[in-house]
């Protein structure tokens, strides 16, 4: 591994001595993403992640997971993909390439740290601020946190290693170069039930543009150009078409939770039946039949609906397992550097299988009548309180940030501290503010 990628924007920029160890498998090496690891653990933004909704709003059930539950087993999982792929017999010079579990770990428990209170909701009400101003994205503030707002540096956020930080960069293009809002300025009207039109694009905050750069440095300018190639979309917002080798990684470990793990919390909440199964993703699985992975689900699926908690674990565990063992290190033919040129990729038919998987949540769950009430509420929320610290700044915001505000004007301060906020300090602010009946000088926000 070359010295660059385990070298932090603090040292570069600041002057401190570069590391250069003679052996690559030197545990230098691993010491500096274990670093990175331990401080994404004690930073903060990764604490709120309890109380920030992953699928389901908090305090309805103390058994479905939370943003952070679904953090770990991310990590896990992506720990284990990187795992399966060292000892599957890829060549050398490839196998060399695959992270080790301390970075493929820092890399997926810090994908979702710039999650903002009420999930996507808060997502749009937030851009609906920004958006003539550089832009809100989750995945953008993410970057920002970890590389500007993150406690360890004054300067430079949790100044993690360069190649961490490549492996977070999901969508490496800024908002200027992808947004595309004509839907809104079609639709005059400025009500909550418009708040879809400002659905971010995927991408880096215009603010952030130098640490793109700062990221991807190391590349040649051909690799700059296939990482940061865009597919246009005449109608709407245009988007990245790649990513680095770690970051497929942790997309893949993220999809996997996403698909199954949440898939378990709706079967266990009693959200789909086993007809509903039967009838929407067994009747599709005759189409990949005689894989691994078909045959694990016919297997398990009377044991994922017989009411017992250990006998759906069960279940879901073998799913995920079948998911793993499919994923394969894939020749993209294009790229001179191998973060760039490999990525890693599910076998045809068990990808397939995943989107049944995840389409099948995303239509019995996230798209559930009680869910969209609670994501339209969440979207309220955020933008009551944005609209109330823009108009009272001096009030609402923190001393420090009041001044740092009055002497920038820029709404990126109150971005930052909205989209900070868990769910549960969102809603209690809110009522403070909102509700007659709530509020007392001896209130802890």
């Amino acid at each position: 591994m070359e010295d660059h990628w385990i070298l932090r924007r603090r040292e570069d920029e600041e002057g401190y001595p570069r590391k250069t160890f003679n052996d690559p498998d030197s545990e230098n090496y691993e010491s500096q993403f274990l670093r990175d690891k331990a401080r994404i653990i004690h930073s903060s933004a990764f604490r709120r992640l309890q109380s920030k909704t992953q699928v389901f709003s908090l305090g309805d059930s103390d058994f479905y997971r939370t943003r952070l539950t679904h953090t770990l087993e991310v990590a896990q999982i992506g720990a284990s993909i990187a795992s399966q792929l060292r000892f599957s017999g890829h060549r050398d010079q490839i196998s060399t390439l695959i992270p080790s579990n301390s970075l493929i770990e820092a890399i997926c428990l810090a994908h979702d740290l710039g999650h903002p209170p009420y999930g996507h909701g808060g997502e749009y009400s937030l851009n609906k601020f920004m958006y003539q101003d550089g832009g809100f994205e989750g995945n953008g503030q993410t970057l920002r946190i970890v590389c500007r707002l993150g406690e360890f540096s004054e300067q430079h956020g949790l100044d993690l290693t360069r190649r961490t930080l490549l492996g977070l960069l999901k969508y490496p293009a800024i908002h200027s170069q992808v947004a595309n809002y004509d839907q809104v300025q079609a639709n005059h009207s400025d009500t909550s039930s418009k708040l879809a039109l400002y659905k971010p694009p995927k991408c880096i905050h215009d603010d952030d543009a130098d640490l793109l750069e700062w990221i991807i440095k190391p590349f040649s300018e051909s690799d700059r150009a296939i990482l940061t190639e865009l597919k246009s979309n005449p109608t709407g917002h245009a988007k990245t078409i790649r990513k680095s080798f770690d970051t497929s990684i942790m997309e893949l470990a993220d999809d996997i939770a996403y698909g199954v793990h949440d898939l378990e919390d709706a079967i266990a909440m009693g959200l789909v039946s086993h007809r509903i199964w039967e009838a929407e993703v067994m009747e599709q699985l005759p189409n990949h039949s005689g894989t691994e992975l078909a045959d694990i689900i016919t297997r398990y699926t009377e044991k994922l609906f017989s009411g017992s908690h250990k006998q759906l674990k069960h279940g879901i565990s073998n799913i995920v397992g079948g998911l793993i063992r499919d994923i394969e290190i894939r020749d993209l033919e294009s790229g001179e550097h191998e973060l760039i040129r490999f990525n890693a990729c599910l076998t045809t038919d068990s990808a397939a299988i995943l989107n049944i998987l995840k389409n099948f949540v995303f239509k019995h769950v996230i798209k559930q009548r009680q869910n969209q009430i609670l994501e339209l509420k969440g979207q309220m929320i955020v933008e009551k309180l944005f609209e109330a610290i823009l108009e009272n700044p001096e009030r609402l915001l923190k001393p420090d940030e009041f001044e740092s505000f009055k002497v920038t004007g820029s709404k990126r301060i109150l971005s930052d501290y909205v989209s900070g906020m868990t769910d549960v300090y969102a809603s209690r602010l809110y009522s403070n503010l909102f509700l007659p009946q709530s509020g007392s000088l001896f209130d802890q926000l």
